[in-house]
């Protein structure tokens, strides 16, 4: 008898540290599978090919779509896979101008750029807009990057008080953060700082200006530099006027066919907000976040949906922008929401 249990015992160790190795290659296995999958529903073309423009780009399936690779963008793109290309915000909304791109998530202080004019209200006759040039652009998706409140992605670092501020270097690329920091300063202490761009290689204390501002990833963690005060952006929009603020919309041209368009970004946004836990998940470690602290962000600082409320504060920031000189001020507003059907 005492043969046998000891035999079994003996038979017991292996056995048992086959069956936790065999385990522990499974999940490896199963990890780097889901990995696998998710980065190439987001991967971006590895090399951009122009498409001639005599052939319907968009309705034969091959949409030449821009976003950017930051963490806020993740939802909008979920499954878009190789009809992406990746640039910074400012870029894409040069490619986009250039034709380079059939549609692009673009900075909102662009889009007031290339709307239709006569503005709203105008003594000339609805069809003697341009709807169909080039040049002008459409909202193609109720899709967008907003807030209301805390964007947390954001942030403008004083090293003064802000009614003392006479320099700010300002992240390459965040068009729309820097006319917001304008108006924020302008309309609240009338003060227009002087503008320089810090380069995304360059870190924070490179830079002796007033005050700093940082978008996008790098702006999300703790900063060190000793400064006096911190504004998040968004929260400071809302504070200010009770609205949300949207800082980027999938903006299209004209003559493409913006109908599958519009399905496809839509249910792309759709797809990425009911696996917000899966991009959380995967993407949290890469930005020094906790997952928690990634689907915190990801589902209570941002929002998604362009609807009555966000075009109401994308309306009272192009008619800010337009009093600062910041945008074209014979430029229709409404028009650019013609084709998309806001919820």
């Amino acid at each position: 008898m005492i043969s046998i249990v000891w035999e079994n015992r003996s038979e017991f160790w292996p056995q048992t540290l086959n069956r936790l190795w065999f385990s522990s290659i499974v999940l490896v296995c199963a990890e780097r599978l889901l990995l696998h999958i998710y980065r190439n529903m987001i991967r971006p073309r590895k090399q951009f090919t122009m498409v001639d423009r005599s052939q319907n780009s968009v309705g034969a399936g091959r949409e030449r779509i821009g976003a950017v690779q930051y963490l806020n963008t993740r939802p909008l793109i979920y499954g878009l896979g190789d009809s992406l290309d990746f640039d910074l915000p400012s870029k894409l909304a040069d490619r986009l101008a250039r034709h380079e791109l059939d549609v692009a998530l673009i900075p909102s202080i662009e889009l007031f750029q290339r709307l239709d004019s006569p503005r709203y209200g105008s003594h000339q006759p609805d069809n003697t807009w341009a709807t169909n040039s080039e040049s002008k652009y459409r909202v193609v998706s109720n899709a967008c990057i907003a807030c209301l409140g805390s964007v947390m992605s954001v942030r403008l670092f004083f090293r003064t008080r802000p009614e003392k501020t006479t320099r700010i270097a300002v992240d390459e690329g965040s068009r729309t953060s820097v006319a917001l920091c304008k108006i924020l300063l302008a309309k609240q202490f009338g003060v227009t700082p002087e503008i320089e761009v810090l380069p995304i290689g360059k870190n924070i204390e490179s830079t002796n200006a007033d005050a700093v501002l940082l978008i996008g990833d790098r702006a999300i963690g703790p900063i060190s530099g000793g400064f006096q005060t911190v504004w998040d952006l968004g929260e400071e929009w809302h504070r200010w006027t009770k609205l949300p603020f949207v800082f980027a919309v999938w903006a299209a041209r004209p003559s493409v066919d913006l109908e599958p368009l519009e399905k496809r970004l839509n249910a792309a946004r759709d797809s990425g907000l009911a696996n917000l836990a899966t991009i959380a998940a995967i993407e949290a470690a890469a930005h020094g976040l906790s997952v928690t602290q990634c689907m915190d962000y990801l589902n209570d600082n941002l929002h998604y949906n362009l609807g009555y409320d966000e075009q109401q504060g994308l309306r009272l920031f192009h008619e800010y922008s337009m009093e600062l000189g910041l945008s074209p001020s014979d430029r229709n507003f409404d028009a650019a929401f013609e084709y998309s059907k806001l919820s």
